[in-house]
């Protein structure tokens, strides 16, 4: 038997994708076409909804461990104090997409929240490699970390948070900081995270819309880990399905569609972590698939799912 999508998901992309073009099939491991293909699709997601009034961004920079420098972007809402603070790593398979495309969903989140955000301009594969997509979140997160009293932040009130390719970027970024003594991470929120080289087995199920699909995994991944993929060599700061110790790690919101590749291994991290003492919200969403709510944010159950990111981003 297998899955049915959403009707209101279904009807919804329809929609968008009318004016969008044919988009050819795509080879395993060809990044430029993938840039090309979901910059474009970010563009049109995301510019469905306006850019919230009541947001502010402000942009810093800090050195990478390698000397690169780094830009942070801060969103903030208004006179808005809660105290606490967000960390973002925007999605899109470790490979594509830019910090500025997210500007519009990261400010509805603050918007939503009044929770500040810092996102990372973090550099992607395959030109760097991990670990330094998380190693320059890692950046991110010491410069926010030190700067927490001027900007109004308790720095035992930061949370790290991503989406897809970000989502697996902030819980290995999690397990990086725990390793290295960094500081302090309240919470991490993992949207449909990407957290395991090793899923390269299409489920049969999945006979309807998958937007990442299986070969966009593998070049994803193939981009990030290089030679070492699938092997028994890689490290938890790149794909953080890997990790052998889960104790310690900060308590998680994880969120997944049924239709999400990234559903069994989502599941998985949930259970390792429920194992290891670290209290977990685990939300596996039926009959939706990867980035639903960005492809259709006015359905029902991408309000649904927003009122619960927007729940726990207020509970830091």
């Amino acid at each position: 038997m297998s899955f049915s999508l959403d009707p209101e998901i279904a009807e919804g992309v329809e929609t968008l994708f009318e004016g969008f073009g044919e988009v050819e099939p795509m080879a395993v491991g060809d990044v430029a076409s993938r840039r090309a293909v979901f910059d474009k699709m970010q563009l049109m997601m995301f510019g469905q909804l306006p850019m919230p009034g009541d947001v502010t961004i402000k942009d810093y920079e800090t050195t990478a461990q390698d000397g690169a420098r780094i830009v942070l972007r801060w969103y903030t809402k208004g006179e808005a104090n809660p105290g606490s603070a967000v960390l973002y790593a925007h999605g899109s398979g470790m490979i594509a997409s830019r910090m500025e495309l997210y500007d519009g969903p990261v400010a509805r989140y603050v918007s939503a929240t009044g929770v500040p955000f810092l996102s990372v301009a973090y550099r992607k594969a395959p030109e760097f490699p991990a670990p330094i997509p998380v190693t320059d979140c890692y950046a991110g997160l010491q410069w926010l970390a030190a700067n927490a009293p001027e900007l109004g932040v308790d720095p035992d009130r930061i949370a790290v948070m991503g989406d897809s390719g970000g989502g697996g970027i902030a819980a290995s970024l999690a397990i990086y900081s725990r390793d290295h003594d960094g500081p302090s991470i309240a919470r991490q929120i993992l949207i449909y995270p990407m957290l395991d080289d090793r899923n390269t087995t299409p489920d049969p199920g999945f006979t309807t819309w998958i937007p990442w699909g299986y070969d966009d995994n593998m070049t994803g991944w193939g981009a990030l880990l290089g030679s070492t993929v699938g092997g028994p060599d890689v490290s938890p700061y790149g794909a953080a399905a890997r990790l052998k110790d889960f104790s310690g790690l900060p308590a998680a919101y994880i969120e997944v569609g049924e239709l999400d590749i990234f559903r069994d291994e989502s599941i998985a991290y949930a259970q390792q972590l429920y194992s290891a003492g670290a209290s977990t919200e685990l939300h596996v969403l039926p009959r939706v698939p990867h980035a639903f709510e960005a492809f259709v944010p006015t359905a029902e159950i991408s309000l649904r799912a927003g009122a619960s990111r927007h729940r726990v981003l207020k509970s830091i």
